[in-house]
């Protein structure tokens, strides 16, 4: 799917050191896992990649260090063909990493971050992205894994340049009312939701409410996502719900990535919300199939040859 715009992600970068086992361990508990992997990941890094291999072109906006962890997370962004002048080395400081623990009996995630060279993302670093890029139109998509100054900058920025801005509030952090003016897009989970709204996400009449509080603030999507309960799409019109695709998960740590690159590269390329919204479940549903972060991520053909072989399905509007 080729995109007419492109799409910025400002964002963490990270190597995943990823350790599977058949169960979680109990406190205090020492256990043998069956499998372990090292990967380029972080939210930012995931999210570009998803956007890239989605079709996009993608530019990255992120800070690593100066230790061997660099080279593999940018050679995984170059070979997913995410455009890197932007990602930036800093002396002396080390790679961003990410300690996940997969239960390979259920698939779900615990994760550990040590944000280190992501700490050092600044705003001059987003200005120059901005500035030489956002003319052209596009996409800016952004997460809460770097700091609040830098991210809540790069809101506004991408809001003045006239570019669809997409926040994904992970992991969820109070903002300003006046943050959610700059934000046409929100995709939290449901406990992201929940913290943020302070409405318990257990279904979807509570999601639309949850919605209906980001709208309330100035957001003209609030896009709430539910895992295997589909998701929640809540604009001043009123709310559509979309219905998953049921799949076999072995490995959700990059299922939300993979969805955020997915829809930010179906809004570049013009499609509008409800085959955007379908494009990006469809990619991270494939992505639960697969076990890793950045590998995980499917291609703009493996999607299509997915959604070709699953019916559509039209939402419900409400």
């Amino acid at each position: 799917m080729a995109s007419s715009h492109p799409v910025i992600v400002v964002g963490s970068v990270s190597a995943d050191v990823t350790a599977f086992a058949d169960r979680s361990p109990a406190p205090g508990e020492t256990m043998f896992g069956n499998a372990f992997s090292l990967a380029a990941g972080g939210k930012g890094a995931n999210q570009a990649m998803a956007a890239a291999r989605a079709g996009a072109e993608t530019f990255f906006v992120a800070c690593v260090g100066d230790d061997p962890f660099e080279a593999i997370v940018t050679d995984a962004l170059t070979e997913a063909g995410v455009e890197t002048r932007y990602v930036r080395q800093i002396p002396g400081e080390g790679t961003g990493i990410a300690h996940i623990r997969v239960d390979a009996t259920t698939g779900e995630n615990y994760i550990v971050i040590v944000p280190r060279a992501n700490s050092r993302l600044s705003r001059d670093h987003v200005d120059a992205a901005i500035d030489e890029i956002g003319a052209v139109g596009g996409v800016l998509l952004t997460q809460l894994e770097t700091p609040l100054d830098a991210g809540r900058h790069a809101l506004a920025r991408a809001h003045e340049a006239g570019l669809t801005v997409i926040l994904d509030p992970a992991p969820a952090a109070a903002m300003p009312d006046e943050v959610w003016q700059t934000v046409d897009m929100v995709t939290p989970n449901e406990t992201e939701a929940a913290v943020l709204t302070g409405i318990a996400v257990t279904d979807r009449a509570s999601a639309i409410r949850a919605g209906e509080w980001f709208v309330a603030r100035g957001v003209a999507t609030a896009l709430i996502t539910m895992a295997g309960s589909g998701a929640v799409a809540v604009t001043r019109e009123g709310a559509r719900e979309y219905e998953p695709f049921v799949v076999d998960a072995v490995d959700t740590t990059a299922a939300g990535d993979a969805f955020a690159g997915g829809l930010a590269s179906a809004l570049a390329s013009g499609s509008d919300l409800d085959a955007a919204v379908r494009r990006a479940m469809a990619t991270g549903a494939i992505a639960v199939t697969r076990v890793g972060a950045a590998p995980s991520i499917p291609t703009a053909a493996e999607v299509d040859a997915f959604l070709a072989e699953h019916s559509p399905r039209h939402p419900i509007s409400r």
